[in-house]
């Protein structure tokens, strides 16, 4: 399929980026049911390490078997797949070239307190693996998120000298932030934005509510008011807040829901100008049959 207008006025955003990398960004872009349309659909599977196995696999335990995921990816037609090295690992031959890969390099785990992440993958796994790109979390307002943030750089500056786009997972939470904040529209907006500086090539936030969290930023969202019961209106302001639209958003499918709700979400991030979503339990965890279904909604709204 030859490169869509819509394709191509998203990469002219990228500027300074190598050859390499706008075109594993194009792969993603025009690969799968939403291909040219500027929107993406992400299967992410990195909840066995935030969550443990049975929290994440139990509800529907065919979902433990690495190459269930892939071929869940490749059926319902997204535009690709994210998880930790041995999940991209265990099918990585059998469905080479079938669907784009997007490797964790990051993930923390539920047995530690505290809000870090340790290194589980390299730049050259994911080269080996044939990978568009790397996925990398910051907790912006935690402890350790100037470390967090260091890494991110010296691993983008690999990743994109090898031609590999970077995923940002910009999760804020700690310091400052409540915990009503770490959804709250000014804090997920300054997350967003932060991402947008250190560099990603897309930037994966949580949908945000219509709080505001941070006593500084109050004034400022009283004098220039944003509709904050309006979720259209809400993503609206993260897009704006990472280079005005320049910069490719998707919002993560969050907690367990109905379809009801999560479609109504689909369409805020469509109205609001978002460029997609990345959903992962509330695909894998129901019945093939189901998550397919749910799958082929999410992007006929989208489409």
């Amino acid at each position: 399929m030859l490169r869509t207008e819509t394709v191509r006025n998203i990469l002219s955003w990228y500027e300074g980026e190598t050859p390499g990398l706008k075109a594993n960004l194009s792969r993603l872009l025009m690969h799968g049911r939403l291909a040219g349309t500027g929107r993406l659909v992400i299967l992410p599977v990195d909840q066995g390490f935030e969550h443990g196995p049975a929290r994440s696999f139990a509800p529907n335990p065919v979902a433990y078997d690495p190459h269930y995921l892939y071929e869940l990816a490749i059926e319902s037609g997204v535009s690709g797949y994210a998880a930790p090295l041995g999940l991209l690992e265990q099918g990585a031959d059998t469905f080479a070239g079938e669907v784009p890969l997007i490797l964790k390099l990051n993930s923390g785990n539920s047995l530690v307190s505290g809000n870090d992440q340790a290194l589980t993958g390299t730049v050259e796994d994911a080269m080996r693996l044939g990978c568009v790109g790397i996925g990398f979390t910051i907790y912006p307002g935690a402890e350790y998120s100037y470390e967090m943030i260091e890494e991110l750089r010296e691993l983008s500056h690999k990743a994109k000298s090898c031609g590999l786009i970077s995923v940002v997972w910009s999760y804020p939470r700690g310091g400052k932030v409540t915990k009503e904040g770490e959804t709250g529209l000014d804090i997920i907006a300054y997350a967003a934005h932060m991402a947008a500086l250190l560099g990603a090539t897309i930037i994966k936030v949580k949908l945000p509510s219509g709080h505001i969290d941070l006593d500084a930023a109050k004034s400022t969202y009283e004098k220039y008011p944003i509709d904050l019961n309006d979720a259209a209106a809400r993503v609206k302001h993260i897009m704006q807040a990472s280079f005005n639209g320049k910069r490719i958003v998707v919002f993560s499918g969050g907690a367990a829901k109905n379809t009801s709700e999560l479609l109504e979400e689909v369409r805020a991030i469509r109205d609001g100008g978002g460029n997609g979503s990345i959903i992962g339990r509330n695909s894998f965890q129901r019945s093939k049959e189901e998550a397919l279904k749910l799958l082929s909604d999410v992007m006929d709204v989208y489409a």
